[in-house]
């Protein structure tokens, strides 16, 4: 069929555009073909330090990928690591990637020296300089000014120390286990032998109080303490063995004397479920020096990163990209002690059999990017991923929201478990569990957690099912710890549909047809909230009347958002959103005001930075398009619905360019992952549209050429290239495409496609062309 082409930019806005896009973060011709780099590790390309300022929320200390331990400094911010900050209060065990509250920071451990005096670590904190500090995957060290090296690495289960102190008899290491990041209720410390210590903390919080959990440890010191004793509120003992506390300051101190010999090593084993579990973690996975277990960690984050292999690309471009490929493999964390033994939902013992147990779920965040790009990188781990979600809902009766250790937190709305579990489904990570997945997302999807419970789930599903719509209703007392859909009326309506979307696809699958027609119908309750009189999404009060403001850029009634930037989040039907607000001419011109297309074809970096992103969290009350935050990652890629799919490389490269190689170089919180992944995805040009679905949006690569490692147990050719030769900031926009040196003129792929394909190449040029703009190119309305 002839094929009318778009309208093209010419002139000085083509001009414009062709020099000004990406500010950088693609290369120019010449550099783009350069011969792919050979010297050095991809992991000396990482810089854990990107998001650790402006509440970016990153940690740079050391882990292993998925690792239970994440050693690290703290300074004083509420998540853990500031580099605005210019002391250390201890080396904790657990942090998480980009959270925006205060969570984990278990046992703080400091290395003093002289005598031991004060137990709150915001007084005893070290000074340090950041010309004395640096890191890499796996490894952290720091210049103390008070003349101690500090050096951290990591197991899965356990994180190694290695301090070197002056020459003196008082080299302490102080273990606290009454202070972290959360809010810590009690806490126990035993010294075993002159070389071990035991601890037990029991905290709770995550943004609010939760329901509490416990971790224990076990630190074994490579070589004997010459004395020691604890600490309780502010009395410091010489010779105790023992000390415990509620709600108090509570730890042990050990001394040395380094006279002769300087270093110290200390491993510290994690369990979440007993003493004995760190007992056995220590065992199994301590033992070693500093340097082996260092050069381990290396090794596992190496043999990671090389399963995406990028050439072309400035070094600022391949520097941000594997720093964000590193934070995608952070989280979530091993649960499970190495004899298979974890602390349930219930708060029991289990074993896992078969399987690895994971813990730590942003779902709300990790759905819609992270999530499938494990899927694609990690698919053995995310099956084992989606398994411990199913055995939450075994043990505990419910699927999670927000899940910390091993309790809800109830934080964020809307239903997000739904597109996680479905999204697995649909990769084929849940073989054999196909039909317990279906129960366990039906009950969820058709029900509400008993009062009694500590989960929220779908809150406000009895109106929801009832009206089709979830109200938002002012000032109402909440039920349970965290956050509630009430609250957020207008977004976890469209929320609860993308999810009946997601589950009907499943359904159907499974041959539940009266199940898939009943979701399918429930996935257009979106349309419930659409008010004609606005043309936007708007929230409803309790007796059907549209409530809150009449502007659509005001956030009441939607999470983190308003409904310009709710707008897009109907990827079960765009079409039919499309269509509501007055077919594609009227999206596209809505779409281009929304990105401000043409300040951004003018000055792309200058757009993002300056009408796109407003501060870390500047949420609330914009028209603008917000890529620092959840409810926007997908909206760069309506315009392949729209018919000018062109627009989604210009604005997806402009938001490229937020991240960057420094501290402030993350785009919002990374939340485990989320953001970070996004980065990856758009780098790829291989992009989740529909979340939840084996759908992958297609937009030009930031690279030449991308060599992807794929398991061979899922993709059976082991392997997809994608090419793009010669993309720059000139040539930047999708001439044709070829799948296998087939035609490709769809805008996107499935899952089938990348298992049964070896290549992914593109054509690119200067200007748009009417590469997938006929409306058989978009992806397709699900059902």
């Amino acid at each position: 069929m002839h094929r009318t082409p778009r309208p093209r930019l010419r002139g000085p806005a083509a001009a414009l555009a062709a020099v000004a896009l990406l500010g950088g973060v693609l290369t120019t011709g010449a550099t783009a073909q350069a011969a792919p780099r050979t010297d050095g590790r991809l992991t000396d390309l990482v810089n854990p330090f990107i998001g650790t300022q402006n509440e970016g929320n990153t940690y740079p200390g050391a882990s292993v990928p998925f690792g239970m331990v994440q050693l690290s400094p703290d300074t004083g911010h509420n998540t853990g690591y500031d580099y605005g900050e210019d002391h250390i209060r201890g080396f904790s065990a657990v942090h998480l990637s980009g959270v925006g509250c205060g969570l984990g920071g278990d046992l703080p451990t400091l290395p003093t020296t002289g005598d031991v005096t004060e137990t709150d670590y915001a007084k005893y904190a070290a000074e340090f300089s950041h010309d004395d500090e640096k890191a890499s995957p796996g490894y952290y060290k720091v210049g103390l000014k008070t003349g101690i090296d500090a050096e951290l690495t990591a197991t899965q289960r356990t994180g190694v120390q290695r301090y070197t102190f002056p020459a003196t008899d008082k080299a302490n290491v102080l273990l606290n286990a009454g202070q972290s990041l959360h809010k810590t209720l009690s806490s126990k410390v035993e010294i075993l032998d002159n070389r071990t210590v035991r601890t037990a903390i029991t905290g709770s919080g995550f943004c609010q109080d939760t329901k509490p959990y416990t971790v224990y440890t076990v630190t074994h010191f490579d070589r004997p303490f010459t004395t020691s004793g604890t600490w309780n509120g502010d009395t410091v003992t010489e010779g105790t063995k023992k000390s415990s506390a509620t709600d108090a300051r509570n730890g042990a101190w050990l001394r040395f004397d380094t006279s002769k010999d300087r270093t110290v090593e200390a491993t510290t084993a994690l369990s979440y479920v007993d003493a004995k579990g760190a007992s056995l973690n220590l065992r199994a996975e301590g033992g070693r020096s500093f340097d082996r277990v260092e050069r381990a960690a290396q090794r596992s984050w190496e043999d990671r990163l090389e399963g995406v292999k990028a050439q072309g690309g400035s070094d600022e471009l391949r520097r941000t990209f594997y720093s964000s490929l590193y934070r995608s493999f952070l989280a979530p964390n091993v649960g499970s002690d190495v004899d298979g033994r974890y602390t349930g939902w219930d708060q029991k013992k289990h074993r896992a059999k078969n399987f690895t147990y994971y813990q730590n779920w942003s779902l709300w965040d990790t759905y819609r990017t992270q999530a499938q790009l494990l899927s694609l990188l990690a698919p053995r781990e995310s099956r084992d991923m989606a398994i411990s979600v199913l055995r939450i809902d075994a043990e505990s009766g419910w699927l999670p929201k927000w899940g910390y250790g091993t309790v809800e937190t109830n934080i964020m709305t809307g239903d997000p478990v739904t597109p996680f579990l479905t999204n697995a489904y649909q990769q084929g990570l849940l073989k054999g569990y196909e039909e317990e997945a279906y129960r366990a997302l039906k009950k969820n999807a058709d029900g509400v957690p008993a009062t009694d419970s500590a989960p929220v789930g779908r809150e406000a599903n009895v109106e929801y099912l009832k009206d089709g719509f979830a109200p938002y209703i002012k000032d109402r007392e909440h039920a349970k710890p965290g956050d509630s859909d009430y609250d957020h009326g207008a977004s976890a309506t469209l929320e609860y549909a993308l999810s009946d979307g997601m589950l009907a696809e499943m359904a159907r699958d499974l041959g539940h047809d009266a199940d898939a027609a009943r979701y399918e119908a429930r996935a257009q309750n979106y349309r419930k909230i659409f008010d004609p009189s606005t043309g936007f999404f708007r929230a409803r009060d309790a007796g059907g009347a549209f409530t809150g403001p009449v502007d659509p850029a005001e956030s009441e009634g939607f999470h983190e958002g308003t409904s310009w930037q709710y707008q897009w989040m109907v990827p079960q039907d765009i079409p039919g959103m499309v269509d509501l607000i007055g077919g594609k001419d009227a999206a596209n011109q809505r779409l281009d005001s929304f990105f401000a297309y043409d300040k951004l074809l003018a000055d792309p970096a200058k757009t993002a930075r300056e009408v796109w992103v407003n501060g870390p969290y500047a949420y609330y009350n914009a028209d603008k398009y917000n890529p620092q935050n959840e409810p926007d990652l997908i909206a760069p890629y309506t315009y392949l619905s729209t018919g000018q799919p062109w627009k989604t490389t210009d604005v997806v490269h402009a938001a490229l360019t937020l991240f960057t190689n420094g501290p402030t170089g993350m785009t919002g919180n990374d939340d485990l992952g989320t953001m970070s992944a996004w980065m990856v995805l758009s780098s790829i040009g291989v992009f989740p549209v529909q979340p939840g679905t084996d759908t992958w949006g297609l937009s030009t690569p930031a690279f030449e050429r991308v060599d992807i490692k794929l398991d061979r147990r899922y993709y059976p050719h082991g392997s997809l290239t994608v090419r793009a030769p010669g993309a720059s900031d000139t040539d930047r926009y999708i001439q044709s495409a070829r799948l296998d040196g087939a035609q490709q003129s769809r805008t996107y792929l499935t899952t089938d496609d990348i298992r049964s394909s070896r290549s992914l190449s593109f054509t690119v040029g200067s200007e748009p062309s009417a590469w997938g703009t006929a409306p058989e190119d978009a992806p397709p309305a699900l059902g």
